[in-house]
C-alpha cells in the first residue's frame, strides 16, 4: 500500500537525480543547493511514512476500540433487558408476598368469629342431647325446658352474630384479594375500603402494639383501582414496622383522607417512629434501596408505592421526615383516576425521577 502511495515521489526522485548528473556538466555551482533540495524531499517522504504507519497503527486501534465498545454496549444492553426482567420477578414476588400476608391475616382474623361459633354450637349440642336423653327418660321438666330454651336462644345468636362477621371478612378478602390480582377498577367507598385493608394487617399490628387510627369522610367514594390502593396502604404500614419502630417497642400510625381542590383526594399515612435523614429521604423511593439489607428490607416496598400513585393513580407522592419526629407520607390523587387506553396491570419498573 505504501509503495502504491508514494511511488509518483519515488519516480521523482529518481528524475531530480538524473536531472542532477546533468547539472554536475551545465551548472556545476548549482549542484550542492539541488541535492539539498533532493535530501529535503526525501526527508518529506520518509516522514509521510512515518505519519502514514502511525495514521494505519492508529487506525487498527480505533477498529479495535470500536470493536471493544460495540461489544461492551451489547453486554450493557444484554444486562439492561435481565435487570428489568429481574425487577419485574421481584415486583411479582412482592405482590404475590403481599396477597400471601393478606389470606394470612384474613384467615387469622376469621379464627375468632369462627372458633366461637364452633364452641356455640357444640355447646348447643351438648344440650339438647341432655334434654333428649330427659325426654326420652320421662323426667323432663318445665324448668329444664325453658333452660335449654334460654340457651338455644343465647347460643343461636352467637353463632348467628359470628357466622356473619366471618362471611363479612371473607366477603372482603374476596374483594381485596380480587382487586389485587385483577386490577380492576371499580367505585368504592374509600373508608370501609381502607378497614378491610387493615384487617390483613392486624396479626403484624397486633404483636407489638401498634395500632392505625383512620380519618376518612363516611360519604368518600373513588372511580380507581382499589387494588393499587391497597397494594400502597399495605406497603406504607409495612414500611413503617419494619423501619419506624424499634424493636419491641410499640407505635402508633394514622391515616387521614380529605378531599383536596379539583376533584383530588389528600390521603396522608403518617407514623411516630425514628424518622429519617435528609439522604435516607432523598432515597426513599429509589429500587433497592433499603437500610435493612439482610434483615427483611428488599428496596422494593417504597419503590412500589411511588410507581402505583403516579403510574395508576395518576397522583403524586411525597415524604416528610426528620430524626426522632417520625414520617409522614402524602399522596395526592384525583377522585376519578383519568381513563387509558390500557389499564396497567402491574406496577411500572422505570425508576423514579
Amino acid at each position: 500500500m505504501s509503495f502504491n502511495l508514494f511511488a509518483a515521489e519515488e519516480q521523482a526522485v529518481e528524475q531530480a537525480r538524473a536531472l542532477g548528473e546533468r547539472l554536475k556538466e551545465v551548472a556545476p555551482d548549482c549542484v550542492a543547493g539541488f541535492e539539498a533540495l533532493i535530501e529535503s524531499f526525501q526527508r518529506s517522504i520518509r516522514e509521510q511514512r512515518r505519519l502514514l504507519r502511525v495514521s494505519d497503527r492508529l487506525q487498527a486501534q480505533l477498529g479495535t476500540a470500536n470493536q471493544e465498545l460495540e461489544r461492551r454496549r451489547q453486554e450493557a444492553e444484554t444486562a439492561l433487558v435481565e435487570l428489568r426482567e429481574a425487577q419485574r420477578a421481584m415486583l411479582q414476588a412482592e405482590k404475590l408476598a403481599s396477597l400471601g400476608a393478606l389470606v394470612a391475616g384474613v384467615a387469622h382474623e376469621i379464627n375468632t368469629p369462627v372458633g366461637i361459633a364452633v364452641s356455640c354450637a357444640s355447646h348447643l349440642a351438648d344440650a339438647t342431647v341432655r334434654l333428649k336423653a330427659m325426654s326420652e327418660s320421662g323426667g323432663i321438666s318445665r324448668g329444664d325446658f325453658s333452660r335449654y330454651l334460654a340457651t338455644a336462644a343465647d347460643t343461636s345468636d352467637l353463632i348467628l352474630a359470628n357466622c356473619q362477621r366471618a362471611a363479612q371478612l371473607i366477603a372482603g378478602f374476596k374483594q381485596v384479594a380480587v382487586d389485587r390480582a385483577s386490577s380492576e377498577r371499580r367505585r368504592i367507598t374509600l373508608g370501609s375500603y381502607i378497614h378491610e385493608t387493615l384487617v390483613s394487617l392486624q396479626p403484624k399490628l397486633r404483636p407489638a402494639g401498634h395500632g392505625v387510627s383512620v380519618s376518612c369522610p363516611a360519604d368518600l367514594e373513588l372511580d380507581s383501582y382499589p387494588g393499587a390502593l391497597s397494594q400502597i396502604l399495605a406497603n406504607l404500614v409495612m414500611n413503617a414496622l419494619t423501619h419506624a419502630f424499634a424493636e419491641g417497642r410499640s407505635g402508633g400510625m394514622a391515616i387521614e383522607v380529605a378531599p383536596a381542590e379539583g376533584d383530588m383526594v389528600r390521603l396522608t399515612f403518617r407514623d411516630d417512629g425514628r424518622g429519617m435523614t435528609d439522604e435516607h429521604r432523598n432515597r426513599v423511593f429509589e429500587p433497592f434501596f433499603t437500610t435493612r439489607r439482610g434483615q427483611g428490607g428488599s428496596g422494593l416496598g417504597l419503590h412500589i408505592v411511588h410507581n402505583l400513585v403516579v403510574g395508576v393513580l395518576k397522583g403524586s407522592i411525597t415524604v416528610d421526615s426528620a430524626p426522632d419526629r417520625g414520617t409522614a407520607f402524602t399522596l395526592l390523587f384525583p377522585r376519578c383516576t383519568p381513563d387509558d387506553p390500557a389499564p396497567p396491570a402491574e406496577a411500572p419498573v422505570n425508576p423514579p425521577a
